[in-house]
């Protein structure tokens, strides 16, 4: 259990070079010199080499740049991507504060931000959601994003260093793999969706996102004496989904299903395993705290590139025989010929596929789970696995169409991002909030 605030290194950028400028003056460890100005850094003879227009440095396997002034001091990182393999995706020059450490892995090297934790959460916040959000929703923010980093912490030297994990009892018709959090070797945890988005201190726009994180400093949330694995997305479409459908099959009881809503809405079976109460669910609007289209609520909650995406409650993707087809045999690795169909086998609680049979011409394949469809079907990923599907055919009888009709944004486990913001303008205070959608967790500061 930790008793007081850690450092966390975090995984900006990973390249063959990279360029950062020094704002202010840096200091390396056993130099004298001070450093300051733009650089590129690449690894050449088995050394790292960091050039300016007028001096060239080395060192070994890596180095690490200290600010000065821990206030006034900051570093830039250019050309960081984020949203890496999602829709989003793209590249930023990032501004950092604390120190930069250099680390040669192989013949790449690694940009790594080394602060203070409730540093780097006030970074997270502005990152996963507007700076400019309600207080409470960023403070419920602020306790998840804590509550997770510290659970990574904790079992780090526990779990599989593989990220994608497969079902060993899995028939051979099946191709069951989840996706664990990777166990970096040289950081903690990377700045990207993959762990927390991490933008540095470019995103923090307002003092409201330092106010969040001060007030519920060293807050988690904790299940048997245990901090919990948290867990977060954009929009889980009006129930939250079980994280044993998501991940490895292990019943967490603070990550259960919940209806994202003060009761059960009517007229409305939430029986999942029959296909007729999943379409009626998919293609019908019910509500939600995270069924909105205020325009207000949503730009306080989703940063810019996110405001890009519109339909995330329910959405809507058409593909043609070619296009489904080739998307298919690129990701899945698999020639299924003409798709014949998809056909559901297993539903969650949400709603969300965790097992999808492809019927092609050639192969037919059960897959799952969530992720694993979303990146399957998709060339980068489906908003979410809670989708039902239509078909339109040729004279043959095969497909020409498929009509991917869908709900939420994201996993759908834990906290939704957008019911947390539609609750916080309702006046729920962060920790109503928080025991909303992790219903089984205690709330406790532990230093």
């Amino acid at each position: 259990m930790f008793t007081e605030e850690p450092l966390i290194n975090v995984g900006i950028i990973t390249d063959k070079k990279i360029s950062f400028e020094l704002y202010g003056e840096f200091k390396v460890t056993g130099s004298k010199d001070t450093y300051s100005g733009l650089f590129n850094a690449e690894v050449t003879d088995d050394r790292i080499v960091c050039s300016s227009n007028t001096s060239s440095y080395e060192f070994s396997d890596e180095v690490f740049f200290e600010p000065g002034d821990l206030f006034s001091d900051s570093f830039l990182v250019k050309d960081v991507i984020i949203g890496v393999g999602f829709h989003w995706q793209r590249k930023e020059s990032q501004q950092f504060n604390h120190s930069l450490k250099l680390v040669r892995y192989k013949d790449n090297l690694i940009a790594i931000n080394i602060l203070p934790l409730e540093d780097y959460l006030t970074s997270v916040i502005s990152s996963e959601m507007n700076a400019k959000s309600f207080l409470q929703s960023l403070k419920a923010q602020a306790v998840v994003s804590r509550s997770w980093v510290l659970a990574q912490l904790e079992k780090s030297e526990l779990v599989n260093t593989d990220e994608s994990l497969a079902d060993e009892n899995q028939a051979q018709d099946e191709h069951i793999r989840w996706y664990s959090r990777e166990q970096h070797t040289n950081f903690d945890v990377c700045a990207d969706d993959h762990c927390q988005r991490f933008q540095g201190i470019t995103k923090i726009t307002t003092d409201i996102a330092r106010k969040a994180v001060f007030e519920t400093r060293g807050i988690v949330l904790m299940y048997d004496g245990n901090i919990c694995d948290t867990r977060y997305s954009k929009s889980c479409g009006g129930i939250t989904e079980n994280s044993k459908n998501v991940w490895e099959p292990i019943d967490r009881p603070y990550l259960k299903s919940v209806i994202d809503y003060k009761h059960e809405p009517d007229d409305f079976n939430l029986n999942f395993t029959k296909e007729v109460n999943a379409s009626k669910w998919i293609n019908d609007y019910p509500p939600a705290y995270c069924n909105t289209d205020d325009e207000t609520i949503l730009s306080q909650i989703l940063v810019d590139f996110d405001q890009e995406t519109k339909d995330f409650f329910r959405w809507k993707l058409e593909y043609s025989q070619e296009e489904l087809s080739a998307i298919i045999k690129e990701k899945s690795g698999f020639d299924f010929g003409n798709i014949i169909d998809l056909v559901p086998v297993e539903r969650g609680q949400s709603a969300r596929l965790t097992k999808l049979k492809i019927v092609g011409s050639k192969k037919t394949l059960v897959v799952g789970k969530e992720l694993e469809i979303r990146r399957i079907l998709s060339k980068t990923h489906l908003y979410s696995s809670a989708f039902v599907i239509e078909k339109e055919f040729n004279d043959a009888d095969i497909p020409v169409k498929f009509i991917l009709s869908g709900a939420g944004w994201g996993h759908g486990v834990g906290l939704c991002q957008i019911g947390c913001a539609v609750m916080a303008e309702k006046g729920h205070e962060f920790d109503e909030i928080l025991l909303h959608y992790f219903s089984n967790a205690a709330i406790k500061k532990i230093y």
